[in-house]
């Protein structure tokens, strides 16, 4: 009896324990939640996103390559990368009900990696284009494309990062670059990052491999811009002085000599035959290391500098020329497929 009593009392001390124990919380709501905005953001972008097949002709052979892009005017207007249809003799844009059409290019700027092509058709579901500034890290970041091929994935994540600087395949800086690790694949290249309000907020460029989750979109106020002036002009205009250079560290000598707080230049590799900067009488080996009061500190800086702006305006180029502070005006042209 007392044995049962014991085994009683110790049952009653388990089930008082188990209790005791709090019940988990389930994160089904929360997934729900995930899941609704993931489906309605697909959802009121999808009908716009497109797969672009492109044709390369060259005197050897002939190419075939593809990616993605999104309606973004109802009469046809759709975005993409450069890098999808430069130079394509053919482009053919597929929607995600079976409609095909032919697309003719717009504009095409390689300095940004974004080109608008178009399509005859009216009425078009075309993407809503949001805010990059108002984007935070962490928000929820929806990647729609055409990775390989298979039209119109779905990846999702978060934005990683915001002001990355990339470089396009031209060689200038790209701002405003959003870091996202939803998922890209070659074939998401053109296509759109949307927010969970189904905005899009980016345009898929590029991703890091073999690294996993470092993938990177243009912002759209980048896109919104560069797609303006396309339509209108067909081309960006920038600035083009005619030198080739390289991000150069100043001594510290040198720097003490002429008071500069700047830690390095941009050293002239050669010039241009026939160029603003050889009128000017800018000469291989000089470091230059301000214009019109703005240090330049290398390479990128004088990219940044020669903007459209620019362009027909005379400019004082501060460099250094063995030890010898110098001033020189030059006047930039207009770049055609340059550099800087």
């Amino acid at each position: 009896m007392q044995a049962m009593n014991w085994i009683s009392q110790a049952d009653n001390e388990v089930a008082g324990d188990f209790a005791a124990t709090p019940t988990p919380v389930s994160d089904a709501p929360l997934l729900d939640a995930y899941s609704r905005a993931v489906v309605s953001a697909v959802e009121k972008v999808a009908p716009a996103v497109v797969f672009i097949e492109v044709t390369q002709r060259s005197r050897q052979r002939e190419a075939a390559g593809s990616g993605s892009g999104f309606v973004f005017t109802p009469d046809g207007f759709i975005l993409t990368n450069s890098h999808v249809v430069h130079g394509a003799s053919k482009i053919t844009v597929s929607f995600s009900d079976g409609r095909r059409f032919s697309a003719r290019l717009v504009g095409d700027d390689p300095g940004s990696d974004l080109a608008v092509i178009r399509i005859d058709a009216f009425g078009l579901i075309a993407a809503e284009l949001g805010d990059s500034k108002q984007i935070r890290p962490g928000q929820l970041a929806i990647a729609i494309g055409n990775p390989y091929g298979f039209q119109h994935t779905v990846t999702a994540g978060v934005v990683s990062a915001l002001g990355r600087t990339l470089r396009s395949r031209s060689g200038r800086l790209i701002d405003d670059i959003i870091q996202t690790d939803a998922a890209l694949n070659p074939g998401n290249s053109g296509g759109p990052l949307v927010g969970s309000n189904g905005q899009v907020i980016g345009v898929n460029t590029a991703t890091i491999l073999p690294a996993q989750g470092l993938c990177f979109a243009i912002g759209v106020n980048t896109a919104k811009f560069v797609a303006g002036r396309l339509i209108q002009d067909g081309r960006i205009r920038r600035a083009y002085v005619g030198v080739v250079g390289q991000t150069q560290p100043i001594s510290r000598a040198l720097r003490r000599f002429h008071d500069l707080e700047q830690a390095s230049g941009t050293l002239v590799i050669s010039v241009e035959p026939g160029s603003p900067a050889e009128q000017a009488g800018l000469q291989a080996r000089d470091l230059l290391v301000g214009c019109d009061g703005t240090p330049i500190t290398g390479v990128d800086d004088l990219q940044k500098l020669l903007s459209e702006s620019r362009i027909g305006v005379a400019c004082i180029f501060h460099l250094i020329r063995a030890t010898q502070w110098l001033k020189l005006p030059i006047i930039p042209q207009e770049a055609l497929d340059r550099v800087q």
